[in-house]
């Protein structure tokens, strides 16, 4: 077994967007195929149920999208575990015991949980489980020992609880059973991906992303529709690069930094339209795109192998989760009939 093991994932809330791909779906699949690591991709559809539990049918119903999307970017089950997280009964055993070793004031303080209790609209309507999250999250990561999370920036204080909780388990119950784990960020430039409304966060919530789903002429019709400079009105105006989301997005996907120079040049001298770089634009996302969306329609085609899939992985996850249980039990001293 690889001595570096990654755990990462995403909520099924959705399908997944370009944004999920430039912020992590291609570096997970460059990790995976590093060789470096043993990967566990987590479908996180009980995180997902803590403020979608009166809308099951949404979680359900997006479970095999988001399975798909990883399928399509290149996510290989033959080297990677991709399993379901309400599968693994030890996941929950582990969060009931790491919740008492955590206090409700440390998990209002998160940074984290704070933004997303604001984003959300919670106020004093805060599900248990959602404030709960960083617990559960740990139980994630030290289920499977992982020592590789790759993480936005905004996660960090999700991490940082995670290496907390482990600390003071192992401190506590005199043991080294849980591993620390640390943080594997992006590369400048691969982090979070703007909305195409110019929005600093593409969201499916506010309706701005591409879906790796999207066909060709979808894709055609929100590149067009993308915010660059309101001052830009006419072609010979000059125009302004920073925040103007095609530049944006092609400093991300076209790797023809000389052409993108050009472009910018003749954009803020003046002399060249919106239309023309959003159409080379879309130009540079077919390019990435195409193979992409031609992999998730051969697997749409086979949606029981996907189940089967999942449900193999889901099995591989829980012996590795259940091993490490059993040492939480035996260190906390749970072992009552073990002979």
């Amino acid at each position: 077994m690889k001595n570096k093991i990654l755990l990462t994932g995403d909520r099924p809330t959705g399908k997944l967007h370009v944004g999920h791909y430039i912020g992590s779906l291609r570096n997970r699949v460059k990790l995976q195929d590093s060789g470096e690591y043993q990967p566990y991709i987590m479908i996180a559809d009980t995180q997902a149920l803590t403020d979608n539990a009166r809308n099951p049918e949404k979680v359900r119903d997006s479970l095999i999208q988001v399975a798909l999307d990883y399928l399509a970017v290149g996510i290989n089950p033959d080297k990677s575990t991709i399993f379901v997280q309400s599968q693994i009964p030890a996941l929950f055993e582990l969060t009931a015991y790491y919740m008492d070793l955590v206090t409700v004031s440390r998990l209002e303080r998160n940074p984290t949980v704070k933004a997303e209790i604001k984003q959300k609209g919670f106020n004093d309507s805060i599900p248990v489980g959602f404030l709960n999250y960083p617990v559960s999250q740990a139980a994630d990561i030290t289920a499977f020992k992982a020592t590789t999370i790759p993480v936005g920036d905004d996660q960090k204080p999700m991490l940082e609880q995670t290496r907390e909780i482990v600390r003071t388990f192992n401190r506590i119950y005199n043991c080294d059973i849980l591993v620390e784990p640390k943080g594997y960020f992006s590369t400048k430039g691969q982090g979070r991906l703007p909305g195409l409304d110019g929005d600093a966060k593409m969201s499916k919530s506010l309706g701005n992303a591409i879906y790796l789903s999207d066909d060709a002429a979808t894709v055609q019709k929100k590149v067009m529709s993308m915010y660059t400079d309101p001052g830009h009105v006419h072609v010979q105006d000059p125009g302004k690069i920073e925040g103007n989301i095609v530049f944006t997005y092609l400093d991300i996907f076209d790797s023809d930094t000389a052409k993108v120079a050009e472009l910018k040049e003749d954009y803020q001298k003046g002399g060249l339209g919106d239309v023309k770089i959003k159409r080379y634009l879309n130009k540079v996302l077919e390019q990435e795109l195409a193979p992409i969306r031609e992999r998730r329609l051969r697997y749409e085609e086979k949606i029981d192998e996907v189940y089967e899939m999942l449900e193999a992985g889901s099995k591989q996850a829980n012996i590795v989760a259940n091993q490490t249980l059993s040492e939480v039990r035996d260190a906390i001293g749970l072992n009552y009939f073990k002979r």
